[in-house]
């Protein structure tokens, strides 16, 4: 499906701060660019550099006072996520170097703490993506989407704890569950066709069977019209936007549309 997408902010600075942003889509796995731009308000230069997950990253010095960013791009992805109950769980030592980091704990994933309840929860599962869907269908049934209730700090053990959260919450779940298994997980943020509301958005991805597979424990079934902005451990790797300094954010405005 060709999707329309774009992500509008606004920010008020009293000096200027410089900031990292990952607004731009890149060609890859189920996704290919047609189009990219990056307009700035008022004229701001941008320069471009990929981080250690090859996200493409925007560094850019935000002048004081009004300043608008707006990120559009215009991409042809898939309109629905593989499946397959059949995909097996990877011992360690069979798994690729650079899958090894999505085994560990991370700030907000502290996978370390809750191998007991992944094991209950994935009962009787056959080892690797059964588990995951279990996982997911748990989390989607026993934590409550709300809006207001977590904020940058709230980690995987949080949300266990106050059975509430928003897309970033039920990811940062799921993932731990998952690491908690020797699954590796990872996050990815981007943006999903169709979303109510619609936001910028997050899932995550967890490999068996020899590859990465998508799960997204707010939705009920798999769902395809997903654009990947970036990927990497939690939150704190796939922000999208780290600012060095006081920027407020006045406006924030996603859209996605068929083409």
């Amino acid at each position: 499906m060709l999707l329309n997408v774009s992500c509008s902010l606004e920010f008020s600075s009293e000096t200027t701060v410089p900031s990292i942003f990952m607004l731009h889509p890149q060609s890859g796995n189920a996704q290919f660019v047609v189009r990219n731009e990056l307009l700035t308000t008022p004229y701001t230069p941008v320069i471009e550099f990929p981080d250690i997950y090859r996200n493409l990253c925007q560094r850019i010095i935000i002048p004081s006072g009004s300043f608008k960013l707006e990120s559009r791009a215009l991409v042809d992805c898939s309109d629905t996520v593989d499946v397959n109950m059949y995909a097996s769980w990877i011992p360690m030592p069979e798994l690729p170097d650079h899958v090894l980091q999505f085994l560990l704990p991370s700030r907000y994933c502290e996978s370390d703490k809750f191998a007991d309840l992944a094991i209950k929860l994935t009962e009787g599962c056959a080892p690797g993506y059964q588990q995951v869907d279990a996982i997911c269908k748990w989390i989607n049934g026993s934590i409550r989407y709300e809006y207001g209730t977590t904020n940058s700090s709230t980690s995987a053990a949080d949300v266990l704890a106050t059975k509430v959260g928003v897309c970033r919450d039920f990811t940062h779940l799921g993932i731990t569950l998952c690491r908690s298994l020797d699954i590796p997980a990872r996050m990815v943020a981007g943006y999903l066709y169709d979303l109510k509301p619609m936001d910028l958005h997050a899932w995550f991805e967890a490999y068996v069977g020899g590859r990465w597979y998508c799960f997204d424990a707010t939705q009920r079934e798999p769902k395809g019209g997903r654009i990947v902005l970036a990927y990497g451990r939690d939150a704190a790797d796939v922000a999208f936007v780290s600012h060095f300094g006081n920027a407020v954010l006045k406006e924030m405005i996603v859209n996605v549309q068929l083409s």
